[in-house]
């Protein structure tokens, strides 16, 4: 049977207060009860002046952004009308009925008259990543690596096209010097100095709308300006750190960096997972002097079709040579700027070679073969991805850094950005990964009433 509510019970009174309308379960109250916000009050103590009026409340303008970034709100306006009418974010900032939300813009003037130069965010992140250690809920031996690309505020049709010097890399000191110290083991002279500061340039896409960020392209439907948030998680899923880069910086440059951090302010890790992307020999160098356990995957061979892949040539460590697939010797020749020894054969023996063919096509019947000094790093690696061990590590990732990534997108609003530039880019990457870390905190800490 039909009925009508004919009752309109829109202007009844009634004697309540905020507390009572907002659910005992609900997760601001789980937030509220995770940690102590008054921690912000020292760390902001030096950005305010002693002199003016008073300002907003530093607590209540770190959690309106909290708000926002737990709750995925699109951007600080949205995150002001929403306080304005939800009672539960009303009591997590401490509002009566009629106290009055500050304006959108009082954030972003904040941000770039007091935060904007400091590394408060990154304070608040690892703030609360000691509340977690602290209740024992951190699981750190095995750091999981990776990086997302999310789409920078700028049109990827509006660009200039612009000359940049290319980047030194982190081991680039370490790799002049161990590879100067093998040319001259191999009877070489090693290079000056200025051989290897000569400036490389490269021709990039600069964006006129952010210049700061980078061009990615994906595949030939996927290029756009971008930034790059890599991060390093534990076991549990909580992230240890963080760095943003221009979308078009590769993911293996930011690995040391980020373990840097890790050890750092967590502790060392025993084990670094990461994807085939971080596979190479500078990072497997790096790992296994740190004494860390790389747990890389398996890489596809890029040899052509039809041709000897690498592995049928062997390498004999005591005689410093390869052998190929008929036996026959590749000799030492250089070693190259870029660190890789060169192994060449013989022209006059390859010329009657029945298996030329599927070897060489150099017009002078001579294979060359390159091998990184760290090259051995690499193998020790492919020796460890076949125990038990490493496997089960690295199978982790999809439960791990993966999922973060992919809350992070459809729960967080890091699909894409609203904000430009690097340290605005920094300071969301910094508050997302602190409010994904505090809301998992809060709901595993929650003790009902």
């Amino acid at each position: 049977m039909m009925t009508r509510d004919q009752f309109n019970e829109r202007n009844q009174l009634e004697m309540l207060t905020i507390d009572q309308l907002v659910p005992r379960d609900h997760l601001v109250r789980k937030l509220e009860a995770a940690i102590d916000f008054s921690f912000i009050y020292p760390l902001v103590e030096d950005l305010y002046s002693t002199l003016g009026r008073p300002s907003v409340d530093p607590v209540v303008l770190i959690k309106m952004t909290f708000i926002q970034y737990v709750f995925g709100i699109r951007s600080m306006r949205q995150t002001i009308k929403e306080i304005e009418t939800n009672m539960a974010y009303r009591w997590f900032l401490g509002f009566g009925f009629h106290t009055e939300v500050p304006h959108f813009s009082t954030f972003g003037k904040n941000y770039e008259r007091r935060f904007k130069d400091s590394d408060i965010f990154e304070q608040i992140f690892y703030r609360i990543l000691k509340e977690i250690t602290d209740k024992g809920l951190l699981s750190a031996d095995h750091v999981f690596i990776d990086s997302t690309h999310v789409k920078a505020s700028a049109n990827k049709r509006k660009f200039d096209k612009k000359l940049v010097r290319k980047e030194t890399r982190a081991y680039e000191a370490k790799l002049q010097e161990e590879l100067n110290v093998d040319r001259e083991e191999h009877g070489k002279k090693p290079f000056p100095p200025e051989k290897f500061e000569k400036e490389e340039w490269k021709e990039i896409k600069e964006s006129t709308t952010d210049p700061e960020s980078g061009y990615y392209v994906k595949d030939e439907r996927t290029k756009q300006f971008a930034y790059s948030f890599h991060a390093a998680t534990d076991a549990k899923g909580f992230v240890l750190s963080a760095i943003v880069t221009p979308g078009n910086v590769h993911d293996s440059h930011l690995l040391p960096p980020l373990v840097e951090k890790v050890i750092h302010h967590v502790q060392k890790p025993l084990a670094v997972a990461a994807d085939a992307a971080y596979k190479t020999p500078a990072i497997a160098n790096y790992l296994l002097e740190h004494q860390i356990l790389p747990a890389l995957p398996y890489t596809r061979p890029k040899t052509k079709k039809g041709y000897f892949g690498k592995k049928d040539y062997v390498y004999d460590e005591h005689f410093d040579c390869y052998l190929c697939p008929q036996g026959k010797i590749l000799s030492y020749s250089t070693t190259t700027k870029e660190g890789y020894r060169q192994y060449k054969s013989d022209p006059s023996v390859c010329v009657h070679c029945p298996f030329l063919s599927q070897c060489t096509q150099s017009q002078n019947h001579q294979k060359l073969i390159q091998r990184h000094i760290w090259e051995n790093y690499i193998e020790e690696a492919e020796h460890f991805r076949h125990t038990s061990k490493v496997k089960e590590i690295y199978a982790r990732r999809k439960e791990t850094i993966e999922r973060v990534f992919a809350d992070a997108k459809e729960k967080h609003g890091m699909r894409w950005t609203t904000l430009r530039g690097l340290k605005k880019l920094s300071m969301q990457a910094m508050l997302t990964f602190a409010a994904m870390n505090l809301k998992k905190l809060a709901t595993w800490t929650w003790q009902p009433a």
